[in-house]
């Protein structure tokens, strides 16, 4: 990963932790006490991104700052049905489909990994909450992503995870899979 791509996912985990931590809720969700832990998580989720994606989503960020809006209070308002869809975007139910079937395949080949982890309907209503949230410029964007990645036979939810197991010090999924088992049992 260059070194300009570094610090444009940097930037954009910045904008993220900063407006994760001004959503309003009733109670303290434990996630907030473990941010290293999401920002890992969200890091990892832009391997499978080309850098004019991560640049399109920088700007819906720092757009969104600007104009004083929290995208992070937006998508958790959406997973919870309190607020009616921010966007039609056709591209929205494209990356959707094509996610969700990665997802499944992912699911099927390392099961351990996903112990615990969200079922594919939360998986789905997660994923959709947040695309909802993007620019439509950076949802045509990242659908040409995952098209690339279909044409080339990948899996963008292998690369997220094979990116997080890298970032956790496993030399790759399948060592974070038996080492999960391991400690597992």
């Amino acid at each position: 990963m260059s070194d300009e791509r570094k610090k444009i996912i940097e930037r954009i985990l910045e904008y993220e932790a900063e407006m994760f931590l001004r959503v309003p809720v009733d109670e303290e969700p434990s996630c907030r006490a473990r941010m290293q832990d999401m920002i890992l998580h969200r890091r990892a989720q832009f391997a499978g991104w080309s850098d004019t994606t991560c640049l399109s989503y920088l700007d819906d960020l720092e757009r969104a700052k600007a104009s004083g809006m929290n995208l992070m209070t937006l998508k958790y308002a959406r997973m919870d049905k309190l607020i009616n869809p921010l966007s039609e975007n056709p591209c929205i139910g494209e990356i959707l489909d094509r996610f969700i079937t990665w997802q499944r395949d992912f699911i099927s080949q390392y099961p351990v990994i996903m112990q615990g982890g969200r079922d594919i309907a939360g998986f789905a209503r997660y994923l959709r909450a947040e695309l909802e949230t993007y620019s439509g410029k950076t949802l045509e964007l990242l659908l040409a992503d995952v098209v690339k990645a279909e044409q080339e036979k990948g899996n963008l939810s292998i690369a997220v995870y094979r990116e997080l197991a890298r970032q956790s010090g496993f030399s790759s999924l399948d060592d974070m899979e038996k080492a999960l088992s391991i400690q597992n049992h």
